[in-house]
């Protein structure tokens, strides 16, 4: 029901809306006149809202709700949930995309105005101009997550990202590096031997990059041969790794070990760095006193990202190797495809190693199994299974008991 109500020297309409009753100022202050104007509208409110036709911003334009009915408010709602729930970087990635992308076309918008068609249409004419289907997916997935916030408030309304799909090409597949590749790159002759050791260790221990620059002395048992990895740095930060299950202890291959012993030769007199380190509820921040194991050879000095061992060394010694450019992340995939070529360690025991629960990922995104450097398969079959092999002339040599067609006598 709507109806006026008076207030000192100020008149009020009030209305039932979207399951709410909102109360507007009505302008002209307390007289009989402007009570009479206020009822005719409230008439015209409630016959609006009956038919469908409201529009709250014709009527009050500068009411407050109409400024917390905007996409922008609800924007602003989630970003401060993002800031408290993840990390730093990750929180960065999607104030960034909020900011660029989505604020300039919705931040003003009343948020139950907007419908499947308006995304669509900005997905066509506007994000895919410009952008990769991937980050199309990520910025359509934060608005997915501000409307989801949004019926927490209004349960009744309706979602306009449902049915939204952009497609995403297949995976690129692992593209490891082979045991020729890895020779050319170990053998090739460079200045920056702290770098090219630290290729050697993660093409043998499989971490990640990240991990990488940020094992410390204290995460190693040198004459045990193994590593713990209970941290990594990205963009610069240091924090613990993303899972429980990615803190793990891992026994060292022996190109991987020898590679730790080359390097702590080098930096006998190595120094403690203090860093803060950012705990799993991306709140809690601790300080650490470690000495870590791989440093730049022109500073002396831990890398400071990523981006410095790929740009910076990876990119020109695989020049100078003659080997087909791939980014230092495929070590990590050239780890579990060595092992998953040889045939001896089990998927389960290669994940463990790896930081992850269960052979699945390790089928699906890192493990390729790599012929040139595989066991013979079709020998050892042939010779479990007591067959033998074709000769030049394409017979059989007769001790198999099967013709040349190959099949049972």
């Amino acid at each position: 029901m709507s109806g006026v109500e008076t207030r000192g020297k100020s008149v009020r309409i009030y209305f039932q809306y979207n399951g709410e009753k909102c109360r507007e100022t009505f302008p002209g202050g307390n007289t009989p006149a402007t009570v009479a104007q206020a009822k005719r509208l409230a008439e015209i409110i409630e016959y609006e809202i009956q038919t469908g036709t409201f529009d709250y911003a014709r009527h009050f334009p500068n009411s407050a709700r109409l400024v917390e009915n905007t996409f922008g408010h609800y924007l602003d709602l989630w970003l401060k949930i993002k800031a408290n729930s993840v990390a730093a970087s990750s929180y960065r990635g999607y104030a960034n995309k909020a900011e660029v992308h989505v604020r300039p076309r919705w931040g003003k918008v009343q948020i139950n105005q907007i419908d499947h068609l308006d995304l669509q249409e900005w997905i066509q004419d506007t994000l895919s101009k410009t952008l990769k289907n991937k980050t199309i997916r990520d910025i359509i997935s934060n608005v997915r997550q501000v409307f989801r916030l949004y019926r927490t408030r209004m349960k009744v309304a309706h979602d306009p990202t449902e049915g939204l799909m952009v497609r995403l090409p297949d995976p690129e597949a692992p593209d490891p590096f082979t045991r020729a590749e890895i020779r050319q790159i170990l053998e090739t002759p460079t200045h920056r031997t702290q770098e090219l050791l630290m290729v050697q260790f993660m093409l043998w221990a499989g971490p990640r990059v990240s991990e990488t620059i940020a094992l410390a002395w204290e995460d190693v048992d040198l004459s045990q041969g193994t590593v713990t990895f209970r941290r990594s740095k990205v963009r610069g930060a240091y924090r613990v790794t993303k899972t429980r299950r990615s803190t793990r202890r891992v026994r060292l291959l022996a190109p991987a070990w020898d590679a730790l012993r080359k390097i702590d030769a080098l930096n006998r007199n190595r120094k403690a760095e203090t860093v803060e380190v950012v705990e799993r509820d991306n709140k809690t921040v601790r300080k650490h006193k470690l000495h870590f194991v791989f440093l730049n050879t022109k500073t002396g000095l831990p890398h400071a990202n990523d981006f410095v061992v790929r740009d910076r060394f990876f990119k020109a010694h695989l020049l100078a190797a003659g080997v087909r450019y791939r980014g230092p992340g495929q070590c990590r995939h050239t780890y579990a495809s060595q092992l998953l070529t040889t045939g001896v360690a089990s998927i389960d025991w290669i994940a463990e190693q790896m930081g992850h629960t269960n052979g699945n990922m390790i089928r699906q995104h890192y493990g390729t199994w790599i012929n040139e450097d595989g066991p013979d398969v079709v020998g050892m079959l042939q010779m479990a299974l007591k067959l033998s092999p074709v000769t030049s002339t394409g017979e059989q040599d007769g001790k198999s008991g099967l013709p040349a067609s190959g099949h049972p006598v």
